[in-house]
């Protein structure tokens, strides 16, 4: 079964699903293995793997280690078009809707749709939209766009509809790496309900009490990212509630 078919499975039974996310720029070689080990122990979904700026040569790398070491499916996220491997499960083919820089609505994935299709690597048409809450993150000031004010929910689910219409698959809604406070319950809601692909959603999230008011709004996935490298503890209350939340 491919990835997506497993995210659409889990959302048509109602199941909310986990994701870490590993910047390869982020984490030393070394922590990886005690990351996948809680990984597994706290029976993450997915490991996530990208990055909005990548001055290490060693994407590549990270992407090998993470498939050695765990079965664990990785999907790229990707920061950019050469972040593509054809030892990844999945990537998340990206176009930023809720900006208007061209390079990033499909000026990028001309230059990278060769490459990706040569790899055979599964290609998740996603609706990338970066929401503002509170901090200028790497993500807006590398996409050169401004994110939808969190107070602008109207905005949000427009958007989101215009990215099914255009058939894209899935929607990822980042307040970006760093971001003071996550996504907002109601925006995340009225995205939900304008839309039937499934909603992931990153940034901010720094509980388990968070990440449940995320699902309760309507995310199918939850991401968390660099909090998990400086409290690795946290990984396994966020994914105890989401699982508990399944039951």
């Amino acid at each position: 079964m491919q990835i997506l078919e497993k995210i659409e499975e889990a959302k048509a039974n109602g199941r909310k699903q986990y994701a870490i996310l590993i910047d390869p720029d982020k984490v030393e070689k070394e922590a990886i293995d005690s990351i996948l080990k809680e990984a597994e122990k706290a029976k993450v979904d997915y490991l996530f793997v990208g990055g909005s700026l990548l001055t290490k040569d060693c994407f590549e790398e990270t992407i090998q280690q993470l498939k050695s070491a765990t079965n664990i499916p990785v999907v790229i996220f990707p920061g950019d078009s050469f972040q593509i491997s054809k030892n990844a499960d999945a990537l998340l083919f990206l176009s930023l809707i809720s900006g208007r820089n061209p390079e990033l609505l499909i000026g990028k994935h001309v230059s990278a749709a060769p490459f990706i299709k040569k790899s055979g690597l599964e290609a998740i048409p996603t609706g990338y939209m970066l929401i503002d809450t509170g901090k200028t993150t790497t993500a807006f000031y590398m996409s050169q766009t401004f994110p939808i004010p969190s107070e602008k929910s109207d905005i949000a689910a427009c958007t989101a509809m215009a990215g099914e219409m255009l058939g894209l698959q899935a929607l990822y809604m980042d307040a970006g790496s760093g971001a003071k406070k996550p996504i907002p319950a109601e925006m995340i809601k009225r995205v939900k309900d304008a839309v039937d692909i499934p909603i992931i959603i990153g940034g901010g999230i720094r509980s388990a009490e968070e990440a449940i008011v995320a699902c309760n709004a309507g995310a199918d996935i939850i991401v968390t990212g660099n909090i998990i490298e400086q409290n690795p503890e946290l990984m396994h209350s966020i994914a105890d509630a989401i699982h508990k939340k399944n039951r």
